[in-house]
């Protein structure tokens, strides 16, 4: 058995162990794996990848497609050049490629279709953003579960929620919520609002730390005043639920240690960061940070404290609301934008205006069937990486070990065009990949660690300038009640984003009275799209679903992005719903 880690966007980073036939199991010695694995990676092999490259859909050497790359740099300006990452791939060595459009002068696209925005939150009121790992939260008593559902995005930390008493705070009723004591079926977008509510019924539950508040926090005076502004019931209604609800969560967490697990679609909106920052006031209002078992997470950054060896500076283009269509070249690795990104029309009108449009990447998607060359890359398990989890303090080596003739690793890629255009060249792969364990690492009974984590997360200080919490004090939110019904965007089991096996169902609720594939029209002013509906006893009634990947669900959400932290607002809309006759 060889070890090896997972690469793909999720909060588990889970150890492999990869058999003499390639079969990947769970490795039983991880702390976090366990022992099991994933759907995706249960499936690895059987899910079909690009294997040649193509140009002008027909198929070519390698060292022809890496020739065609050349000349096309070369031909377009370099200003009228974009590079565009996805998240496929979440090894440090994915970021190689922007050391070379770097020093080509092209412009980089920055920023977030998934977490950026509560990311920024989180920034604001912490300093930094770091992970509540499932060997913390095993410690916990009460788990609050914030539009997060670990069964589907999170399912090694499924062991450290046995025994502990649940609450769900979700406007979907998740596999979760059989288990919980409380669920808490909140309106869309109503996260902030039931976030200050709570923060308003502390206090007057007299349920705060107040040695925390004193001597860890900077401006709670000025947060409760705000707070204490805003009328009680525009945030009962805001969040559309009830004092009797409210009362039976603080009942349940009374003098509890508390873990709050938060997910990303709680910031899916222009005023996201505030959203995270008001859970986040929640939290240290009852004193949650440092403590055993205790705390709020979100997605961390995985990379905080290590160096970033792919740090460049270069023009930046907005990757939520990016303009395809003042680019010539734009070269797309491991993302699916014709299919992820919000508006689509907006996206297929831009690409369809550049002169040449490079996809590099595994797998075929909307993308790479309109990419003028198409460049394979190798798996995970063919060439060499590390991967820093925002779940977790674990750090997981990801070695060569198979060779391969299919496809070309981003470090290749980079230093061959690096060569080619006179550039200086990389480091050895080896050098860059021990430089970041060694900026910030520990071994840990026989386990790699950051080091950010030998102590609880926060216990000793806060990463802002003060070294202490710091609460919000405004928020801009201009609360609009459309008429139509809120699309709700979710992930499921078999599909990553866009990524294996994908659901193009419509969940509708019951009370619509619409049959199994019964076909309808959703539509608003961005666009429109057609499904074939599943009715759901799990969903509000006034709320649809679609998962996460669905065909054309972006043909319905704006065109437009978060406040802070440059991230898509795919929720920031309604739609409209009609039978197709």
């Amino acid at each position: 058995m060889r070890l090896t880690t997972c690469p793909l966007d999720c909060f588990d980073g889970c150890s492999i162990a990869v058999t003499k036939e390639l079969k990947l199991k769970g490795n039983k010695d991880h702390p976090i794996t366990q022992g099991y694995l994933c759907h995706h990676l249960n499936h690895f092999h059987t899910f079909e990848r690009i294997e040649e490259p193509r140009y002008l859909g027909q198929s070519v050497k390698m060292e022809e497609a890496l020739a065609i790359l050349s000349e096309k740099l070369r031909v377009h300006e370099p200003s009228k050049t974009l590079f565009f990452k996805g998240s496929g791939n979440l090894g440090i060595m994915q970021g190689v490629t922007k050391r070379f459009f770097a020093d080509h002068k092209a412009t980089l696209a920055s920023g977030s279709l998934c977490d950026e925005a509560g990311d920024a939150g989180v920034c604001e009121s912490r300093g930094a953003n770091l992970a509540l790992s499932p060997l913390h939260v095993k410690d916990a008593e009460v788990v609050i579960l914030w539009g997060r559902n670990p069964t589907v995005t999170n399912s090694h930390m499924l062991p450290s929620l046995k025994g502990k008493t649940l609450i769900v705070i979700d406007p979907v009723k998740i596999d979760l919520t059989s288990n919980a004591a409380l669920h808490i079926q909140i309106k869309p977008k109503g996260d902030l609002y039931l976030a200050l509510l709570l923060c308003r019924l502390v206090a007057m539950e007299e349920m705060e730390d107040q040695t925390f508040l004193k001597e860890r926090t900077l401006n709670y005076k000025d947060f409760f005043d705000f707070i204490s502004g805003i009328p009680m019931r525009k945030l009962l209604d805001n969040a559309q639920v009830n004092l009797d609800e409210i009362g039976e969560l603080l009942r349940l967490i009374k003098g509890k240690k508390v873990s709050i697990l938060v997910g990303i679609g709680v910031q899916k909106y222009s005023f996201g960061h505030s959203v995270l920052r008001a859970i986040d006031a929640f939290g240290a209002m009852l004193g949650l940070f440092g403590k055993i078992g205790c705390g709020v997470g979100y997605l961390s950054n995985s990379g905080f404290g290590f160096d970033a060896p792919f740090k460049v500076e270069a023009k930046k283009e907005p990757l939520p609301i990016a303009n395809f269509g003042k680019y010539d070249l734009i070269f797309i690795q491991g993302g699916n934008p014709l299919s992820q990104m919000p508006c689509t029309s907006k996206v297929v009108e831009g690409i369809d205006k550049a002169k040449c449009v490079v996809y590099f990447g595994l797998h075929e998607n909307e993308t790479s069937a309109k990419a003028h060359l198409v460049i394979p890359a190798k798996t995970f398990m063919a060439k060499e990486d590390l991967k820093l989890s925002y779940g977790h303090s674990f750090i997981g080596r990801m070695p060569k070990l198979v060779e391969s003739k299919v496809g070309i690793s981003e470090y290749d890629l980079t230093q061959t065009l690096l060569k080619t255009f006179g550039f200086n060249p990389l480091e050895s792969e080896e050098r860059i990949i021990e430089g970041v364990i060694a900026s910030n690492s520990v071994e840990k009974e026989g386990f790699l660690i950051s080091k950010t984590y030998i102590d609880l997360p926060y216990e000793k200080t806060f990463y802002t300038k003060s070294g202490k919490f710091e609460f919000l004090e405004e928020f801009e939110d201009d609360f609009m009640e459309e008429e139509g019904f809120f699309l709700i965007a979710a992930k499921q089991n078999k599909s990553l984003n866009s990524q294996f096996v994908t659901d193009d169902y419509l969940y509708v609720p019951l009370c619509l009275g619409l049959e199994q594939e019964e076909r309808v029209r959703l539509s608003n002013c961005y666009g429109s799209a057609e499904y074939s509906v599943m009715p759901s006893d799990k969903l509000r009634d006034d709320c649809l679903l679609l998962h996460s990947g669905a065909k054309n669900a972006n043909r319905l959400t704006p065109h437009a992005m978060s406040q802070e932290g440059n991230c898509a607002i795919y929720q920031e809309m309604k739609v409209k719903l009609e039978k197709v006759k």
